[in-house]
């Protein structure tokens, strides 16, 4: 299938996911690392119960909450 064809078949709204092999498929700069962390027992029963409210997993809200102070880091230049 030619270029213009698949563009034009996307822009109509039609499934052209049949066309790539998205199996090695990555997305860049979004690479996993496994890191660990040790926190005290009062930090990790806090994060519990936020993560419970919010109804996310702990881990989630770890890395939502690190990637938040870090763009806010970077963006004030501190």
């Amino acid at each position: 299938m030619k270029a213009k064809t698949l563009d034009k078949n996307f822009d109509e709204g039609k499934n052209v996911l049949e066309h790539f092999d998205i199996s090695k498929a990555t997305r860049p700069g979004q690479e996993q690392k496994r890191v660990n962390v040790d926190f005290p027992t009062w930090m990790i029963q806090l994060l519990d119960k936020e993560a419970k409210r919010l109804g996310v997993p702990r881990q989630s809200l770890i890395k939502v909450w690190i990637a938040e102070k870090l763009e806010k880091t970077v963006s004030t230049g501190l």
